[in-house]
């Protein structure tokens, strides 16, 4: 699909096509397709980024709240999206030993628990030993700080689910 394409769809249609690049979240793109026609996927990124930063502290709870703890097992996590198992799998996370799932589920647990959300990284860019110290790294840090860290990290998510699906 290119940016022509994307500029030309009905809303609906445009809803239906990017309502998963954040998790679980169409809103994100009902938001960002009343700011069309975008000129390059990097406007259409930042319209889908404003979305999420205009959009209030409890909306913004709820987007992270939607993302997949890491480690669940497609087939076993009902809510883990096509997307997440797939970005999953390429970080290995699909493949854990079982002390590597405990420790998962462990630094899982004590992150929700802290700031009651799922921890929230980009897992395309990261290898599970980057992924398991930011999850330690990151339970030192403060609500205010990891809400607006996993937004970021939701964003990159995003960014590289868009350059998936539009060429050019």
């Amino acid at each position: 699909m290119t940016l022509d394409d994307v500029n030309a769809l009905p809303v609906p249609a445009f809803v239906a096509e990017f309502g998963g690049l954040y998790e679980h979240s169409p809103w994100v793109a009902e938001g960002a397709a009343t700011q069309r026609p975008f000129a390059s996927k990097a406007a259409m990124l930042t319209a889908f980024s404003d979305v999420v930063q205009k959009a209030g502290h409890d909306r913004q709870i709820a987007l992270v709240r939607a993302h997949p703890e890491l480690g669940h097992r497609a087939g076993i996590d009902p809510a883990l999206s096509e997307a997440s198992a797939q970005e999953q799998g390429s970080a290995g996370l699909d493949r854990l030993t079982p002390a590597e799932y405990e420790h998962f589920q462990s630094l899982n647990t004590a992150y929700r628990d802290k700031f009651g959300m799922p921890f929230v990284i980009c897992v395309r860019k990261a290898g599970k030993a980057v992924i398991l110290e930011a999850m330690a790294h990151r339970l030192a840090s403060t609500p205010e700080a990891e809400l607006a860290e996993a937004l970021k990290q939701i964003d990159a998510i995003a960014s590289l689910r868009l350059q998936d699906k539009v060429k050019g």
